[in-house]
């Protein structure tokens, strides 16, 4: 009489099951409008490992076959949700990410638009000082140009006039020392010669016989 009720309270745990996985599927289906990979990923490993740790349970009461799906559902409402929470703060971030570039988008395009205007508020502050400049002022001013000009290449010529008689100062000084110095030498040597000891030839060619003293026998 008892087998009914165990027949009962199994499939009633079948059932349960059952729905534990379809929660999971459900959570998966979710996940993946969101962002697939990580959402599956995480509900397959989930599942995988929730079979092994469900089967190893069920070995271990006789019921290898419920363990394993029991484990697997849960494994994979538990990987789903993490993978989901993965997701979603990935997509969090790149939101922020968006964010921060169209910040820097819109700061840099109003900066543009504020240097642009500032150059024809400029231009138009020049064309209305032009206005009021006389003609007068234009030629004094420009009459003040050419004088200094005309200064500036004077004070470069005396410069350079400056610096070309100081190279040629010092190539004079230069030549000078060495003329001194060849002078010198000159002199030492023409001393030396003049009482350097001469040999006395004549003497060396009186005392050889001459050809016509000298008679064959």
């Amino acid at each position: 009489m008892n087998h009914p009720q165990g027949v009962h309270a199994s499939t009633r745990l079948r059932r349960s099951l059952t729905g534990s996985i379809m929660a999971g599927i459900l959570i998966c289906v979710a996940g993946c409008q969101v962002a697939p990979s990580k959402t599956v990923t995480g509900a397959g490993t989930g599942a995988a490992a929730g079979a092994v740790v469900g089967g190893l349970a069920g070995s271990a009461s006789g019921n290898t076959s419920q363990g394993v799906l029991a484990g697997a559902g849960a494994g994979a409402i538990i990987g789903g949700i993490v993978g989901l929470t993965q997701e979603m703060k990935e997509r969090k971030e790149q939101d922020r990410l968006a964010q921060e570039r169209a910040y820097q988008q819109e700061l840099a395009r109003k900066r543009a638009e504020e240097a642009k205007n500032k150059a024809l508020l400029d231009e138009e502050m020049a064309v209305a000082q032009g206005f009021q400049i006389s003609d007068l002022e234009l030629t004094e001013a420009q009459k003040k140009v050419d004088n200094a000009a005309t200064r500036l290449t004077r004070l470069r010529e005396e410069r350079n006039a400056a610096l070309n008689k100081k190279k040629a100062l010092d190539e004079a000084n230069e030549k000078l020392l060495s003329t001194e110095a060849e002078i010198v030498r000159l002199e030492e040597e023409l001393a030396r010669l003049k009482n350097a000891p001469v040999e006395n030839t004549s003497a060396t060619t009186a005392s050889a016989p001459s050809a016509d003293t000298v008679r064959p026998n």
